[in-house]
């Protein structure tokens, strides 16, 4: 187990969250919804619901959304959502999965290919890129929680199998089966996470320069503004400096 590591999976650019507030409000009220109506609506009896409102809490989600989000699982109503995966590749070859939740297949099939066939990258078949993936559970904290050796400490202690820690945050990961239980102990120890859950580490990561950079993230921005695509996986690393020249 690694106490701190380079390897960045980076989900999305921290900001871009706070531009579209309302869209990832409808997308985190999405995921509560379905972990609802998946399980029970109390959160101490259903993980994933749990972990959805940890995650809504995290990005200071009002309190009333929330619940009205709990109430229409409870109530059955809301449309039905099926959980969808696309996996493909952006620009410099770079891999990339897709998570969807969806309540219409073909709307979404459609307006994920073309974000990412405009942007530089094109699908594959099921399968084609996730077995350079291992599937694991993802606990983050933010820095706040505690410095690198406490938080390895408390990751070790309570079974996690490996802690990357900068000065962004913690991820805390786990096998597949155990975050949950992990997520759990932890809270005592550096307090409620700011999300919990299954997550795609690339087994290799692929460092990718200015141009490509910049049409991979028009094509992270593309799919982010879909209502349907919920978290977007990739294998890249995005250099400091090639960071700061995109600004």
């Amino acid at each position: 187990m690694a106490g701190h590591s380079k390897f960045k999976n980076i989900m999305h650019r921290k900001g871009a969250q706070d531009k579209k507030r309302s869209a990832m409000f409808s997308k985190l009220s999405r995921e509560i919804t379905v972990a609802a109506k998946m399980g029970l609506a109390d959160p101490d009896m259903n993980p994933r619901l749990r972990a959805a409102i940890n995650a809504a809490k995290a990005q200071s989600m009002p309190k009333d959304n929330i619940q009205r989000a709990i109430d229409k699982a409870s109530k059955g109503e809301g449309d039905n959502y099926e959980e969808i995966r696309y996996e493909g590749f952006g620009p410099a070859g770079v891999s990339l999965i897709i998570e969807a939740l969806t309540d219409n297949r073909n709307r979404t099939a459609t307006n994920v290919r073309t974000a990412v066939s405009k942007n530089g990258g094109n699908l594959g078949t099921a399968g084609s890129v996730s077995h350079g993936f291992d599937r694991l559970g993802l606990i983050s904290y933010p820095a706040s929680a505690g410095d690198a050796e406490k938080v390895f400490e408390a990751a070790l202690e309570a079974g996690a199998e490996d802690v990357t820690s900068s000065e962004d945050g913690h991820e805390i990961w786990t096998a597949q089966g155990d975050l949950h239980e992990v997520a759990k102990a932890l809270e005592p120890v550096l307090g409620e996470s700011e999300g919990a859950k299954l997550a795609w580490r690339p087994q290799t990561i692929v460092t990718v320069g200015a141009d490509d950079a910049a049409t991979l993230f028009k094509l992270i921005d593309a799919l982010d503004d879909d209502d349907d695509v919920q978290t977007v996986w990739g294998n890249y690393e995005i250099p400091d400096d090639v960071m700061e020249k995109l600004g």
